[in-house]
């Protein structure tokens, strides 16, 4: 049997997607209801911003560091 190594990067790729769809989930919301928080640049809609870039990043870092399965 051999052991296969995971490199760290593949799960913090999981991690950002995950916390990205969360972030960005809740930015859709906010611009849905109209219920913004009460931040001094709100009408920048940071979460939308953020967690898109997350999401991104994220699927970049899971794909790119993925166990591969024909080792």
């Amino acid at each position: 049997m051999h052991s296969k190594e995971i490199s760290i990067w593949f799960f913090i790729g999981v991690l950002l997607t995950i916390y990205g769809v969360m972030i960005l989930g809740y930015g859709i919301w906010e611009l849905i209801t109209g219920n913004v928080a009460n931040v001094v640049l709100a009408n920048l809609h940071a979460p939308v911003w953020w967690g898109a870039l997350m999401l991104v990043l994220g699927l970049v870092y899971s794909i790119k560091f993925r166990p591969d399965k024909e080792q």
